[in-house]
């Protein structure tokens, strides 16, 4: 039973001292889960709502079935392109919000089913399959995709697109057109601005909430909802019930496309992150735990109108410097939002969108790993060529078919 629920392991040998630090690890932790998980639901195509959702089911499912002690899950901006690329052809021309949330909450339990059953066959070696510098070209990929994506955004202003040479087309258009609003580029930019700054000289300070309190204190100020600034506005108050999501047989074959890939990437993240924390406290991984555990937390999302997650090393690495010890960090945070939807789902209706596109932009950002493809070049060219190809798949060709390139370079490459 320990086994098959690390979690009530965990609470039988917790320790009184460690409560202050958990719960104050939570409440930091929060400040980073709202906004966050509101910016990487619109990334997937999804209302921000979801994000919130999405967090609070999957901190309390890995609570119970994940093994590692401070792993922090929720919505991640490495998938949220994969699951736009998944769902949004499916949507329709309509862009009905509610077959959205139904096929991403499909794609969630399919991505569990993927993961559990992984776990259980003790499939692990399958994140080797994503080689290291195809990993670094699908990431530097992904990262340039997902920033010139939010570009429109943070100039206040909206493209359709389906393609990265769209995107960059449709944003050069209608900046020489005057669509920007200047309001919006300037807090925007100023968000940027606060998050970067305080991730390069105050690591330890939540750079993320600073921007967010800041914006929404001058959209309150100046007004500047009515100078043509978009705003998140005031949210679904409680919680969605426990809803079996129900999409067209059609749709089935890319869902299951689109959850393979979401799985690969998920595991691969997965185990290299939480073997990073679990080496810096002496904790074993068990890697065939940690995927039954993802996958829970998935079903568990799927389950109440969320969408597929996978680990976060940024906000693991926020909740060890604040001190957490257990996955009570990540309850007190799935607590605190729930009661902010319960009791003040107002309380965001003044957040700009332009800075959840500065939120996403910065996360965009850390995914690029430039220095590890400069070795690249300068040590080892042919995985240098492995890593372009990959990037290339990924940014002319698209999140989905860039995966399938990337695991077969990676094949070819062992061969």
């Amino acid at each position: 039973m320990a086994r098959l629920l690390p979690g009530l392991a965990a609470a039988r040998t917790y320790e009184r001292r460690w409560l202050p630090k958990d719960l104050v690890a939570g409440l930091v932790l929060t400040a980073l889960l709202v906004p966050q998980g509101m910016a990487y639901a619109e990334l997937a195509g999804l209302p921000p709502i979801t994000g919130l959702y999405t967090s609070i089911t999957c901190l309390l499912a890995y609570a119970v079935f994940g093994p590692s002690r401070i792993l922090v899950l929720g919505p991640d901006s490495s998938l949220g392109p994969m699951i736009a690329a998944t769902i949004l052809p499916l949507v329709g021309a309509d862009g009905d919000p509610a077959k959205a949330i139904a096929l991403a909450s499909m794609l969630a339990i399919l991505v569990a089913v993927f993961m559990i059953g992984a776990g259980v066959a003790k499939l692990g070696f399958v994140a080797d399959l994503f080689s290291k510098p195809t990993q670094v070209g699908y990431l530097n990929g992904l990262a340039l995709t997902i920033l010139v994506g939010q570009l429109p955004k943070l100039f206040g202003f909206s493209i359709d697109s389906d393609t990265f040479i769209d995107d960059v087309r449709g944003f050069v258009d209608g900046v020489r057109s005057g669509e920007t609003v200047a309001a919006a580029l300037v807090i925007g930019l100023g968000g940027l601005v606060i998050i970067l700054g305080f991730a390069r000289w105050a690591p330890k300070v939540p750079g993320v909430l600073v921007a967010v309190v800041a914006a929404i204190a001058a959209v309150t100020a100046f007004g500047l909802g009515s100078e043509g600034v978009s705003l998140v506005g005031t949210l679904p108050q409680g919680f969605p019930p426990l809803t079996v999501p129900r999409v067209e047989l059609a749709d089935l074959s890319l869902l299951v496309a689109g959850a393979l890939g979401i799985t690969l990437v998920s595991l691969t993240d997965t185990i290299s992150t939480s073997s990073a924390f679990a080496a810096r406290t002496g904790q074993e991984i068990d890697a065939d735990q940690e995927m039954v555990g993802i996958g829970t937390a998935n079903l568990a999302a799927g389950l109440f109108q969320g969408f597929p997650v996978s680990t976060s090393g940024s906000r693991t690495a926020v909740a060890e410097q604040s001190g957490a010890k257990t996955q009570l960090t990540g309850v007190v945070g799935a607590l605190a939002i729930a009661a902010m939807l319960l009791v003040a789902p107002g309380l965001f209706r003044n957040l700009p969108q332009p800075v959840l596109a500065s939120v996403v932009i910065a996360a965009s950002l850390s995914l690029a790993d430039i220095p590890a493809t400069r070795r690249l070049w300068q040590q080892r060219r042919m995985e240098f060529l492995v890593s372009m190809s990959a990037f290339l798949g990924v940014v002319l060709l698209g999140v989905l078919p860039g995966i399938g390139i990337a695991v077969a370079i990676s094949i070819l490459n062992v061969f």
